[in-house]
């Protein structure tokens, strides 16, 4: 596996060997020893997966105090566009983001540490995504910000007419009145 920090620190891609041949392929999705090496010890404790249709924008989520979650992301099937944003108020790069392609032929997965919001956008026709999470999901502690929020400005790629939001995302606050980490 080849792991790779980027520009925000703590956020990895992580991108497996893939053994190919006529009858598919094989690959390590996780190693907890690689892991641990590389990120270190995160104690996953669940796993995640939803299916969406093109233009499904989910986010961008995150759990507050106790609750808070790293994230181990990927597609299993389709293409996402997918995104963290540093919701760290003393971090240098608060407010910042990265966005991955992650999709079933690049096979790259995303880790995203406790501290960030996350969400992606379905670039396929469909996608089925999987999220490794280290912390239960606690509704009392989710949270929102807003997909359009400007003074973050993600470029999601897509014209705001072809998304398709869940009520909850359409009212997600903006960073300014967000609760954020220390």
């Amino acid at each position: 596996m080849k792991f790779t920090e980027q520009k925000i620190q703590g956020v990895w891609v992580i991108e497996p060997k893939v053994f190919a041949d006529e009858r598919g392929y094989f690959m390590e999705s996780y190693k907890k020893e690689s892991f641990e090496e590389h990120i270190g010890n995160v104690d996953f404790i669940q796993d995640n997966e939803s299916k969406s249709v093109r233009g499904v924008l989910r986010g961008l989520h995150y759990q507050t105090g106790n609750y808070s979650q790293a994230k181990l992301v990927r597609a299993l099937q389709g293409r996402v566009l997918d995104v963290a944003v540093d919701i760290r108020k003393s971090s240098k790069t608060f407010g910042q983001y990265i966005a991955v392609e992650l999709s079933d032929d690049n096979k790259k997965q995303l880790y995203i540490p406790r501290g960030f919001a996350h969400g992606f956008l379905v670039l396929s026709n469909e996608a089925v995504f999987s999220y490794k999470v280290d912390n239960v999901y606690a509704p009392s502690s989710d949270a929102s910000i807003l997909w359009s929020d400007p003074t973050i400005g993600v470029d999601w790629g897509i014209a705001e007419n072809e998304l398709i939001l869940s009520a909850k995302d359409k009212a997600g606050k903006l960073l300014s009145d967000a609760i954020l980490f220390d």
